[in-house]
């Protein structure tokens, strides 16, 4: 158990797991809803029912919530992570692992790696949709490149959150419970489908540090102007910062569980 696994060994058992992961997808379709469907479903419902009361009519909404809804899915998709690593757990996948010669590492880095298959779906098929029905991306394809890039990063260091709330979790049904109360604060009291200048004084200060609100501001940015604002540099701190506390907090967990 003390041997030291070689890295080239460990990023090949990752690649295997990470193609477990995709193939156990594929197996399950509905699995892809929230990467496939939801994002175009959002887009169009929260156009065509928004956009008159919030901007006057769908066109002028379009570039304030196309950002938004591809921030809240990505979002949501992160937890996928934490999910399926607490599925295997409890169906007694990880004792199975532990029989084989794999790093013991690779079932955890292969649903990260798996994921960022999911989270570029999802930010293909947002802006795609976008696009069909009015959305101009006056920054440019760099600039939706840059934006699609940068959700995808910060989507995946919040994945280092749901796996160790995942890992710590009791159940998966513990699992969704602490997630959504995670999600829906951070999601919806943000700027991501309505200006915050109506909120209350008090929602309004959360929503300005709330790291959605950031994120979701960088990507209107990049993809409406493409200018790299300030709200760029601090959502990258801020996965920065979700890397650094929660990679070691998962890992350390993950090995007392399996």
């Amino acid at each position: 158990m003390g041997k030291v696994t070689p890295l080239d060994t460990v990023i090949d058992n990752s690649l295997v797991m990470a193609y477990r992961g995709l193939l156990k997808v594929r197996r399950t379709p509905e699995q892809w809803v929230d990467v496939t469907l939801q994002p175009v479903l959002f887009v169009v419902m929260f156009s065509y029912i928004f956009g008159g009361a919030v901007s006057g009519n769908v066109a002028s909404y379009l570039p304030i919530v196309i950002p938004g809804i591809l921030v809240q899915t990505l979002v949501t998709a992160a937890t996928v992570t934490g999910a399926q690593l607490r599925e295997d757990m409890d169906k007694g996948v990880f004792n199975r692992f532990k029989a084989l010669p794999i790093a013991r590492i690779a079932p955890l880095a292969g649903a990260l790696m798996a994921d960022v298959v999911r989270y570029v779906i999802a930010t293909v098929l947002t802006f795609a949709t976008g696009m069909l029905i009015g959305f101009k991306p006056y920054g440019g394809i760099g600039g939706m490149a840059a934006a699609g890039l940068l959700v995808v990063f910060v989507a995946w260091s919040m994945s280092w959150v749901f796996a160790f709330l995942g890992v710590i979790s009791k159940s998966a049904a513990s699992f969704t419970g602490i997630s959504m109360l995670v999600l829906m604060p951070m999601t919806f009291l943000s700027n991501a489908y309505v200006p915050t200048s109506t909120f209350p004084r008090f929602l309004r200060w959360l929503s300005d540090v709330n790291p959605v609100s950031h994120l979701v501001t960088a990507v209107r940015q990049l993809t409406n102007h493409g200018v790299l604002g300030a709200d760029f540099w601090w959502s990258l701190l801020g996965s920065a910062v979700f890397i650094a506390v929660f990679a070691p907090l998962t890992l350390r967990a993950y090995r007392n569980k399996t």
